[in-house]
């Protein structure tokens, strides 16, 4: 079964791939489905709405079964910023890099206690029949003092999760699926499927 993952992020798509295969489901992109999406306005006010949005619109436009995902980084220090505002935070445009710099040049004198935070990560799933799963999963960790690791994308480089202190970005893809905020969320979405395919 083919599912149309409503997203232009490559890395998305592939983590999506990589937990959606096991149960015999095909990720694929727009490009590969040989549609356009276009832009959804992300007019929600949560991920899950945002979600909702996208899903929806590649629900209508392709017919086929579609799953979306929003997600973001929420800053305790910055009153939960830049939450479903994150691809957009400090300009769409400036790479993550910079974002990364700003980011921590702000932390720069606050202290470990105060460096909490979380990746949220709301996924919907509308099925044929317009059947709709809406999960929300979240990973707590906190901001580190510099950016580390090539892998991973985003806010990755600076998001410390576990005792070890290794960023996401440092992290194997395996590593990654089995403590983040979307690998929770596409687990809990793998086993709603499986029940619903079992009907």
């Amino acid at each position: 079964m083919k599912f149309i993952i409503a997203t232009g992020n490559p890395n998305k798509i592939r983590e999506m791939e990589r937990i959606l295969a096991p149960l015999g489901i095909e990720a694929v992109s727009a490009k590969e489905a040989g549609v356009v999406l276009g832009e959804v306005e992300e007019t929600g006010t949560t991920f899950a709405e945002n979600a909702f949005l996208k899903a929806n619109a590649a629900y209508i436009k392709t017919g086929m079964p579609a799953v979306a995902d929003d997600s973001g980084i929420c800053i305790d220090a910055f009153d939960g910023a830049p939450g479903i505002f994150s691809s957009r935070y400090l300009g769409e445009d400036t790479p993550y890099d910079v974002k990364n710099g700003i980011i921590l040049d702000k932390l720069r004198d606050v202290p470990d206690d105060r460096r909490g935070a979380h990746y949220t990560c709301a996924i919907c799933c509308i099925l044929p029949g317009g059947e709709r799963l809406d999960i929300e999963e979240i990973c707590e960790g906190r901001i580190g003092y510099e950016q580390l690791g090539n892998g991973g994308f985003g806010y990755d480089p600076i998001f410390v999760c576990g005792d070890d202190g290794k960023t996401f970005a440092q992290l194997s893809a395996e590593e990654k699926d089995r403590l983040s905020h979307r690998g929770k969320a596409l687990r809990s979405l793998v086993d709603r499927l499986k029940t619903y395919m079992e009907r």
